[in-house]
């Protein structure tokens, strides 16, 4: 059936995570058990006060088709919660609502870039940008992160990449794979090397609640003259365990928007109106739960760091934000996919090769931390004694 599909589709990456997840999940069905440290979701329920509201507006009629970019008054919240978490002066004409976070990627690179036109985005950084970047067109060109920088760009290296065709630039802080956090001074730099040049920036902002600092991450948007140029893409599924549920939100230009709004109408026509109030819950209700996931993601973290840096021939640097580490394999001498295949089916821990986020990731894995600490010591282990054999 080769012959049926458009050539577009050939263009098209994937998300590794979900692949060896299937295959993970396909040991198991025949009897192998397997530490999953390859998905990147939180292994918390969603808070029931969350639950509970979902429910209430299931029951009060909240079962009907809403306004493309969102129901006005969950918009609204989310505004409030931009001004106040994000200290971006946010409208509710500037929010759109979509089914995750993804389409915020997708629509906003689909709305603005050309054939042609450059993006500039992080690697190893989320595969996704750069497959949509291709899909539409554009020509990727990567920002390498580096550990020697800890997983930050290079704000030097990054002005040598923009040129006359550079359309858009995307961060994304805390990072994933990397874990690693923009400072603000780096931020700060990032806006004054593109303010004024009609460079839109796409700042992936999903994991900046999970971030084990003394310092919340500077949204690019709150600077002077980026709010205009910025678009902010943020949800819930990792700050309030809401994977399933679906659930993300842009912020950016009224005229931005309508385009985005204009894209949700061809596509899903709108957000399930149950799960948008479900958020409104997240964002105004008690936030409890958040400050313990992430209290408990912190310690994994540290468990994990410190067992991937006891086993001989791996390094691991401490990862800032999000719930991922990124250990260093290279002294082994192998492609980290192999690596990777390897230590799923031979040791029975899933994770994945660096290079599932882009070239500049061989050398290294992503292990996710979002498993329990017995989970997380128990692979520690497995890893030890699989590598041991490699060597």
């Amino acid at each position: 059936m080769k012959h049926i599909f458009a050539d577009r589709m050939s263009l098209l990456g994937t998300e590794t995570a979900f692949e060896v997840l299937a295959k993970a999940k396909k040991l198991e069905a025949q009897g192998k058990d397997v530490v999953h440290l390859e998905i990147g979701e939180p292994d918390f329920d969603t808070p029931k006060n969350i639950i509970d509201a979902a429910c209430r507006a299931l029951n009060s009629g909240y079962t009907h088709y809403t306004a493309a970019p969102g129901i006005p008054e969950v918009r609204e919240t989310i505004a409030q919660y931009i001004r106040s978490q994000k200290n971006v002066d946010a409208s509710a004409d500037e929010v759109v609502i979509v089914p995750g976070g993804k389409p915020i990627m997708f629509f906003s690179i689909m709305a603005t870039v050309n054939p042609g036109d450059e993006v500039i985005y992080p690697n190893p950084g989320f595969p996704i940008y750069e497959s949509v970047i291709r899909f539409c067109g554009g020509k990727p060109v990567p920002i390498p992160l580096r550990e020697e920088n800890q997983f930050r760009l290079d704000v030097n290296e990054l002005a040598k990449l923009i040129t006359p065709k550079t359309k858009m630039l995307i961060i994304n802080s805390p990072g994933n794979p990397t874990g690693g956090v923009l400072t603000n001074q780096d931020v700060k730099a990032i806006a004054d090397l593109v303010r004024g040049k009609e460079i839109l920036v796409l700042s992936d902002e999903i994991y900046d609640r999970i971030v084990y600092g003394d310092t919340h991450p500077l949204s690019i948007a709150s600077l002077p003259g980026m709010k205009d140029w910025t678009i902010i893409l943020d949800g819930f599924s990792k700050t309030y365990a809401m994977t399933g549920w679906r659930l993300g939100y842009g912020v950016m230009h009224p005229e931005i928007a309508a385009k985005i709004a204009q894209l949700m109408v061809n596509s899903n026509s709108c957000t399930s109106a149950s799960t948008q109030m479900a958020g409104k819950e997240a964002l105004t209700g008690p936030q409890h739960d958040v400050d313990t996931m992430v209290a408990e993601f912190k310690k994994r973290r540290d468990i994990m760091v410190n067992g991937l840096n006891s086993i001989p021939g791996v390094s691991c640097i401490l990862p800032e934000g999000s719930f991922y580490v990124f250990p260093n394999l290279k002294s082994f001498g192998k492609d980290c996919k192999e690596i990777a295949d390897y230590l799923l089916n031979d040791a029975g821990v899933a994770c994945l090769g660096g290079t599932a986020f882009g070239a500049y990731g061989e050398g290294y894995l992503r292990f996710s931390y979002a498993n329990s600490v017995e989970n997380i010591q128990k692979a520690l282990e497995r890893i030890e004694t699989g590598l041991g054999k490699m060597r």
